[in-house]
């Protein structure tokens, strides 16, 4: 038998316990990847690489409205196409279920947008028509809308002038995204601002987000310097960045993703030294009497220690290397259904840093063990003490 078939060997002497630890090493490491991978896209900086689009919003937050007279200044910005603006809703639809809903300009939104896809004459009656709504097909699916519906939604922030928080609006299109990736983003809700801009109790004239198209060629990165310097120092302060980035600031605002990452990593590797450390102790403790037969036979203390070692490098390397596979597949797939909006990539860097960190465990999860093999007397050992 091989060195190698040796070390293989003794690690499958317990079948049930090495699959279930190799399996905990696997679910540590497909969590390491996802986890470092989603901390590098939080803390990287802003990506204007091939964007088509920017958001402008309120410097504080975006849940300070901005003035809609800053439109037109906008679209003198050099580089800029058209531009578009939203107010969130905060729609509910019967007692207690949120819809993504917003209150647009349907000619604007329609030229900025042309990734959604509705027939013209909808998108027609969604910008002639004063209490108009238009669903994604995710939405109208989900809840069985038809076109030519009243539908009632309520909302948790607007209250129309006479103090009701439930408005009633026609549904007059469904809209559908222009290929896979758009057509898994159809769950949002669009009303007509102008109707929703009149009939509101407080907040007129304003809108939480500005999407500005870019004109081919722009730069995007002047843009923002432009934008944002445009309206510096004054009661409306701006922020700008690319689509990709004003998506991901949304999750930004739960707390520091940083630290969240690196207290949850804690907790999985700390465990999984438990897990793996008590395998490998279990393993020589088991196997003294046999441990000595070696050191009888001729192999020297430094070999028994590196059997030993090599045995919890295999254990930690093999599901280790599988982990990390797992989150890299996981993170293609979550991409690819993002439509790129959300770029979970377990890139070259994170695979360095995780086999460094496989070499590390199996130093610390098999050094004891295998000090003590290599300190075991044959004498002691075989006489059971």
């Amino acid at each position: 038998m091989t060195k190698t078939g040796f070390v293989v060997a003794n690690l499958f002497r317990k079948k049930t316990r090495t699959i279930l630890t190799i399996l905990s090493v696997i679910m540590a490491f497909l969590l390491f990847g996802l986890l470092q991978s989603l901390n590098s896209i939080f803390s990287s900086g802003a990506d204007f690489i091939g964007a088509t689009r920017l958001v402008t919003q309120a410097r504080v937050s975006f849940t300070q409205p901005l003035p809609l007279s800053m439109v037109p200044k906008l679209e003198t910005v050099p580089g800029v196409a058209r531009v578009a603006y939203s107010q969130w809703f905060g729609g509910v639809w019967q007692e207690n279920t949120q819809v993504f809903t917003f209150a647009v300009d349907p000619q604007r939104y329609h030229d900025v947008y042309a990734e959604w896809v509705m027939p013209e004459e909808q998108w027609k009656a969604f910008a002639n028509t004063r209490t108009a709504m238009v669903a994604g097909k995710l939405v109208a699916d989900k809840y069985g809308w038809k076109v030519g519906q009243k539908i009632p939604l309520s909302s948790n922030i607007y209250p129309q002038k006479n103090g009701s928080k439930s408005w009633a609006f026609d549904l007059v299109g469904i809209y559908d995204g222009s290929d896979e990736n758009w057509k898994k983003q159809t769950n949002a809700v669009f009303i007509n601002h102008d109707y929703f801009d009149e009939a509101n109790q407080f907040g007129k004239g304003r809108a939480n987000f500005y999407f500005l198209k870019l004109a081919s060629g722009a730069d995007a990165a002047a843009v923002t310097r432009t934008v944002d310097g445009m309206f510096e120092n004054s009661p409306d302060e701006t922020k700008t960045q690319t689509e990709k980035d004003f998506n991901l600031s949304f999750v930004k605002q739960i707390g520091d993703i940083g630290l969240i990452v690196r207290w949850i990593l804690f907790a999985v590797f700390f465990t999984l030294l438990l897990v793996v450390g008590n395998t490998m102790a279990q393993s020589v403790r088991e196997r003294v009497p046999e441990l000595a037969v070696l050191k009888t036979l001729g192999f020297s203390d430094g070999s028994v220690l590196g059997f030993v070692l090599a045995e919890a490098v295999a254990l930690c390397l093999v599901g280790g290397v599988v982990g990390l596979a797992l989150a890299t597949l996981l993170g293609a797939m979550v991409e690819k259904g993002t439509g790129g909006q959300f770029q979970l990539n377990v890139n070259g860097l994170i695979w360095a840093i995780g086999i460094v960190t496989i070499l590390a465990m199996s130093m610390a999860v098999g050094l004891l063990p295998a000090l003590r093999a290599r300190r075991l007397k044959i004498v002691d050992a075989l006489a059971g003490r």
